[in-house]
């Protein structure tokens, strides 16, 4: 038995260093603990939480929401312009920023045979999935980008010519005109950066399955600003989305649990295909806009402070596939946004209930002592067919002290754009929310992923 026992600890040991040098090699799970490492790999986790590979913000988390919702508006700038063009265009869209938070979602995906793990924030507004590559100028160097040499699956670029590429949001013209076999690129802009991209092929994997020949942008470089270290998964409705490319396998079908911010594991989860999604779920239309086809719309017909119905004029709810304006669910906002008529007849409703008086905080104008905190009526949002009664979690932020109490909602930018209302990741929290694209209905239950 001595003997034995010997053995095993040797192997066991071995097996220690072994994977100690893999991952050390890899540099991708520098911040993850063993706790971490063994959770499975279709979770989702905060971007800030323990077991995510990035660089954690320090000081308390509200104060990190606060940072994140400032970036709120660029974002909302950015999906007002998502106006798809009939043809390619020459060179890259014009936007007035598009900015992809820091305070969304990451999921574990692995590229290439064999599979190259990488911690890709996952976007419900974006098709194309982009991770920085080998020789990439100024892409983040704090984790191992993709390495095309490195898989044997790996099926190089896709031509300037194919469909594809015309699919691509800021597809570049082909050099040899219709028919050239160049490489097809494509720029976008990106939180203040430009990105430049090769769109590639290769094999992706989010859970058991493989999907083969997965259309990508290989970013080559990038320019006056920053990205998330090993990309972005596009989860959105166009054709280049993950769930358009998985459409025989998964046929349009994926929900997912947020956990809190504060939730440091990958809790989470994004549950691909019909299988082991919710039998009970009270659904709404999914609407399609032709001119924004990678957005989720639904029709949100009002909202509800207590027991009040807020009087909101329909003009400001109603779904126009030209203007852009209506309701979307959306994954990279942090904080729901209401055109400004609508989410001031919301506030002043919650302050005429909650009293006061009231202080500012950052994005959120709403603020009063916590006190009053029992006083706070509960938001109960409209929806074609179905009501979300929003728990004091989903609604409600708390300063760093814990003295205050703010309405975690605010109003979108005044500008030209100002349209759309968004419901963002924070009012999603702790909820299973539910696509299926085929069937045209998102549907929504509670659940608790913390």
């Amino acid at each position: 038995m001595g003997a034995k026992f010997k053995t095993i600890l040797f192997e066991k040991v071995l097996f220690a260093i072994i994977i100690y040098f893999i991952f050390s090699k890899t540099n991708t799970t520098k911040a993850l603990d063993t706790s971490c490492a063994s959770q499975p790999d279709l979770t989702i986790i905060p971007i800030y939480g323990k077991c995510s590979p990035f660089k954690p913000t320090p000081g308390p988390w509200p104060d990190t929401i606060i940072n994140m919702a400032s970036k709120d508006p660029a974002r909302l700038d950015y999906l007002a312009s998502l106006v798809a063009r009939k043809k390619p265009v020459s060179s890259a869209p014009i936007a007035s920023g598009q900015a992809f938070n820091i305070g969304g979602y990451v999921v574990r995906a692995r590229l290439g045979t064999p599979g190259q793990l990488m911690f890709m924030v996952f976007d419900t507004s974006t098709d194309e999935a982009r991770v920085p590559c080998t020789g990439c100028t100024s892409c983040p160097s704090t984790y191992s980008p993709f390495s095309p040499t490195a898989s044997a699956t790996y099926g190089g670029s896709i031509t300037c010519s194919a469909t594809k590429c015309y699919q691509a949001r800021g597809a570049q013209t082909c050099p040899g005109g219709p028919g050239a076999s160049s490489a097809c690129t494509f720029n976008q802009s990106y939180g203040g950066a430009m990105v430049s991209a090769t769109l590639v092929q290769d094999s992706i994997s989010l859970a058991r399955e493989t999907i083969s020949n997965y259309a990508f942008g290989c970013v080559n470089s990038v320019s006056g600003g920053s990205i998330p270290s090993q990309g972005l998964l596009g989860l959105g409705r166009g054709p280049l989305s993950f769930i358009s490319q998985s459409l025989p396998l998964y046929k349009g079908v994926f929900s997912y649990c947020l956990p809190s911010f504060r939730s440091y594991y990958f809790s989470g989860s994004l549950k691909l295909g019909r299988s082991g999604q919710p039998r009970r779920i009270q659904t709404t239309p999914l609407l399609r806009n032709p001119r924004r086809p990678s957005l989720y719309y639904v029709n949100l017909t009002g909202v509800s402070v207590g027991r009040v119905r807020v009087p909101v004029p329909r003009e400001f709810l109603v779904f126009n596939q030209y203007t852009g304006s209506g309701t979307i669910i959306d994954s990279g906002t942090v904080i729901t946004r209401f055109v400004q008529p609508v989410y001031n007849a919301i506030r002043d409703e919650f302050r005429r209930q909650v009293k006061g008086p009231f202080s500012s905080l950052g994005a959120f104008d709403t603020c009063f002592q916590k006190t009053y905190e029992k006083l706070a009526p509960i938001i109960k949002l409209h929806f074609e067919g179905m009501d979300l009664k929003l728990p004091y979690e989903n609604s409600l932020i708390h300063s760093s002290s814990g003295s205050l109490a703010c309405l975690a909602m605010a109003a979108a930018p005044n500008n030209v754009n100002s349209v759309l209302n968004v419901i963002a990741n924070l009012q999603q929290q702790n909820l299973r929310i539910l696509f299926d694209i085929v069937n045209n209905k998102v549907g929504i239950a509670r659940e608790l992923c913390n």
